[in-house]
């Protein structure tokens, strides 16, 4: 039997906005019944007219409830949902956080049948008009049964991440918490103090923004309520990263106020490294990259005309991104390739007219 068929149907949804809607987009596309629950009516009809599934009826028994509320209501949402489940009913949660859910379940009668998860994919738009089937495509999706789970329910849920294209991952959920706090809440509260600093900054100083500031920011756009909420909750993990990262920042004030570049350098150096730790495409070992670098006319089409002569290249691009050049009407497209295959596109670019730079 495969992964996908103990998943059966109806798929209950608590909560429909980016995540839970995507989720019943992700469901409906394999053919799956799906219900939708919000306390927002306006977000159950607009999931509803995208196709996403349908109102709950008292009728309905869903063999899984999957409750994607925001992190302050999930404890007490979570325990609702467990006290109104039917006697076989799985359910999971789609937090951020993992330790607090399952302490706010610990002894509940059903617990053996809560099972947490965290799908590691989003934007930092919110709502069910967001909301994609493809969101969770080849993505990480973290399972992290407690003590005493059915074995029967996790198989469940590590189904419903098959069935929405993402590649489940089992953790403690401690270790997850963990992990979280190093790839996603402390890099977005890192990202959040860094655009602190541009608010209210001269438009002049604005004027040079380029990709390295509008790279580093990018998370840094979402909902704060939200991510106030997630941080708080995994406050303990947080904080110890926090700590390390006040410890390396005295040690580069220290550095640049002294005019020492060796321990600059140092600290540079260590960031980098950094980098080459993440894991590369598909989980592989990651490959060394380069930008080239593309002038592109502001002018309609010409984005599809350099998709086009890169492809007739015969190069894979890895990653792509745009900076406009304020003032001018040029921008500079950034086409990430692997480094052995740079010098190959740029020539291929350059016999089809496009300027390149190093």
């Amino acid at each position: 039997m495969s992964e996908t068929s103990v998943l059966t149907g109806p798929v209950e949804i608590v909560g429909t906005g980016l995540i839970g809607t995507s989720i019943a987009l992700a469901c409906r596309r394999a053919g799956l019944d799906v219900l939708l629950t919000d306390t927002t009516p306006d977000h159950v009809r607009t999931a509803s007219g995208l196709g996403a599934g349908r109102p709950r009826t008292e009728q309905d028994v869903p063999q899984l409830v999957v409750v994607a509320v925001p992190p302050d209501a999930l404890g007490a949402v979570l325990t609702q949902v467990l006290d109104d489940a039917g006697p076989d009913t799985v359910v999971t949660d789609v937090g951020s956080v993992k330790s607090g859910p399952l302490a706010a379940v610990a002894g509940h009668p059903a617990a053996s049948r809560y099972v947490g998860s965290h799908p590691m994919a989003g934007t930092e738009h919110s709502g069910p008009l967001s909301a994609s089937g493809e969101l969770f495509d080849g993505r990480p999706w973290a399972l992290t049964p407690g003590p005493g789970v059915s074995p029967a329910a996790t198989r469940v849920v590590e189904a419903l991440a098959v069935v929405c294209g993402a590649v489940p991952v089992h953790l403690s959920p401690v270790e997850h918490d963990r992990a979280v706090a190093r790839t996603s809440h402390v890099p977005h509260l890192m990202a959040s103090l860094v655009a602190g600093t541009l608010a209210g900054a001269s438009p002049d100083h604005l004027a040079l923004s380029g990709t390295g500031v509008r790279d580093v920011t990018r998370v840094a756009g979402g909902d704060p309520r939200l991510y106030s909420q997630i941080i708080s909750g995994n406050a303990t993990a947080v904080a110890a990263l926090l700590a390390e990262i006040r410890d390396r920042l005295d040690l580069a004030l220290e550095a640049v106020v002294g005019g020492d570049r060796v321990g600059l350098e140092s600290l540079l150096a260590y960031g980098q490294a950094g980098t080459r730790a993440i894991p590369g495409k598909h989980g592989a070992a990651p490959q060394p990259m380069e930008a080239v670098r593309v002038a592109l006319p502001d002018q309609p089409g010409g984005l599809a005309r350099l998709f086009a002569d890169a492809g007739d290249s015969g190069v894979n691009i890895e990653d792509v991104r745009i900076d406009h050049d304020p003032g001018r009407p040029v921008g500079q497209v950034e086409l990430d390739v692997v480094a052995d295959r740079a010098d190959e596109l740029r020539a291929a670019l350059e016999a089809r007219g496009w300027t390149t730079h190093r």
